[in-house]
């Protein structure tokens, strides 16, 4: 008879829902540079719930010789759907042809810092001579292997006119933050993007380099052109690229770009 109901009916409907939901559901592996990292550690749960869509999240510099530099992952063959790194370095895979042509999202705007080992005296930064001298009382000054770090050791030493005077007491740290190597001591100075300084134990942030000084870095977020999750990738982006996901970018130091993902 038409409309009866039978035992059971209901359940398997419901296994069946979620069997196809479970089907659509992807696995989608996710490389950022750590500028963006703490916000992409904020909101990935929230995507994943909301799309039933599962992030593997790996971590590496934008730029760089190290085994763990995003263009030396590529390079080797790694499986990658989602790349989140400096957005000139994006570009330069974009320009490879290493994207998918239509994908290069900005995300955020990123700012360099300065901090010191947590209790130790903090420095004037407020001017560029204020900057200069704390430069040259210095000890020792660590800056990332990253945009923000070519930046000082590439220009803005050399535009204070500072670079041969601090060169062996400054280094590079490489595929590690800078703020671990000031809390332990081992640089008195330690130069990154904000967003990088702020989760790690152990330090305090003087403050941003002053505006004469800085360098604004943009994040942006690129799919790989072998990426086999090509849609959910996608919906990735609209995500990360979408209002909504504008506070918690703030809230780890950097400004939001507005904009849309395709």
């Amino acid at each position: 008879m038409a409309g009866t109901w039978k035992p059971g009916c209901g359940l398997a409907a419901l296994l069946l829902a979620f069997a196809c939901t479970q089907a659509m559901a992807e696995q989608l592996t996710v490389v950022s540079s750590g500028g963006f990292a703490a916000a992409l550690k904020l909101l990935a749960p929230q995507f994943e719930r909301e799309t039933g869509h599962q992030l593997q999240l790996q971590w590496g510099p934008s730029m760089g010789d190290t085994p763990q530099a995003i263009p030396q992952r590529l390079a080797r063959g790694e499986k990658i759907d989602v790349l989140v790194m400096v957005g000139s370095a994006l570009d330069q895979l974009q320009a490879q042809g290493r994207l998918l042509p239509d994908s290069n999202t900005p995300l955020a705007a990123s700012r360099i810092a300065l901090a010191v080992k947590h209790g130790s005296p903090q420095p004037d930064i407020s001017t560029l001579a204020a900057l200069k001298q704390t430069l040259l009382n210095s000890h020792s000054i660590a800056y990332s292997d990253s945009a923000s770090g070519v930046f000082l050791s590439t220009v803005l030493f050399s535009r204070l006119g500072v670079a041969e005077q601090i060169k062996d007491r400054s280094r590079m740290i490489p595929a590690e933050p800078v703020g671990k190597v000031v809390a332990r001591g081992e640089a008195e100075l330690g130069f990154q993007q904000l967003s990088e300084l702020i989760p790690i134990g152990g330090i305090d942030i003087v403050g941003l380099l002053p505006e004469p000084a800085q360098q604004v870095t943009t994040f942006s977020a690129g799919i790989s052109r072998d990426s086999s999750h090509q849609a959910a990738a996608r919906q990735l982006l609209r995500f990360l690229a979408a209002p909504q996901a504008a506070a918690s970018i703030r809230q780890t130091g950097m400004t939001p770009v507005s904009t849309s993902a395709q």
